[in-house]
């Protein structure tokens, strides 16, 4: 199975890149391969300006980085999801990324009254986050809003059904016993992927062939014969 990692820390020694270690060694034990998209040493943009609109509108990017990560994501069955929660959410690039690699064309289509109709061929989606508040708090008041924007707001929406949320709550209070508990667990998790249905990603294979074909279809057809008095 191909394991796509996507991790968000600008920092070399957090505990997320520790957890982002973790789940490699667990995915690549079970014989995974593991493909790494760093954003912060990508030096990932994550802002979308005009030209990215204007793109987007079309079905396609002009950020050659965002063209690159939609080739791995388009080649993995499987996404993790490595990031530190900020302002009860993902940092910037990660958001980035939503924005500006999950575009219409690639990503998805729109039916008549507006609903997504995914075009990704993954079998599911891990997130792993880490936070200074506790879970408790988290969940009941602010309603945890990275959950629901990843598993609803962005997969969900996409056909992705099986999204696995593992949070590490009050990550700079707990011991150091248990953060090594949580990197075990986190590794055992990775080898422990569920394998890829062959539908899902053959629905998707599908979805993107009569699209390119309807495009085709487009640019084939002859260009209208000029109406009005000739020049």
């Amino acid at each position: 199975m191909r394991v796509l990692l996507v991790i968000d820390h600008p920092y070399e020694g957090s505990y997320s890149r520790a957890l982002a270690a973790a789940a490699i060694r667990g995915a690549t034990t079970a014989g995974h391969e593991v493909d790494v998209i760093d954003l912060d040493l990508d030096d990932f943009d994550p802002v979308v300006r005009r030209a990215d609109l204007g793109a987007w509108r079309e079905g396609r990017t002009v950020d050659p980085r965002a063209a690159e990560y939609q080739e791995r994501l388009a080649a993995a069955d499987h996404l993790v999801l490595v990031h530190p929660v900020w302002w009860e959410v993902m940092p910037a690039r990660l958001k980035g990324f939503f924005d500006k690699v999950l575009v219409p064309g690639f990503a998805y289509t729109e039916n008549r009254v507006g609903a997504l109709q995914g075009l990704l061929g993954l079998s599911g989606v891990t997130l792993v986050t880490t936070m200074t508040t506790p879970g408790p708090l988290y969940r009941t008041w602010f309603g945890a809003p990275v959950q629901r924007v990843v598993a609803r707001g962005v997969f969900g929406q996409l056909g992705v059904r099986r999204v696995r949320w593992v949070n590490h709550a009050r990550v700079a209070q707990v011991s150091p016993a248990r953060r090594e508990r949580w990197l075990r667990r986190l590794e055992r998790l990775a080898a422990e992927l569920p394998e890829p249905s062959g539908a899902v990603r053959d629905r998707a294979v599908r979805r993107r062939r009569d699209l390119d074909a309807q495009e085709a279809a487009r640019h084939a057809l002859p260009s209208p014969t000029p109406v009005g008095p000739a020049a």
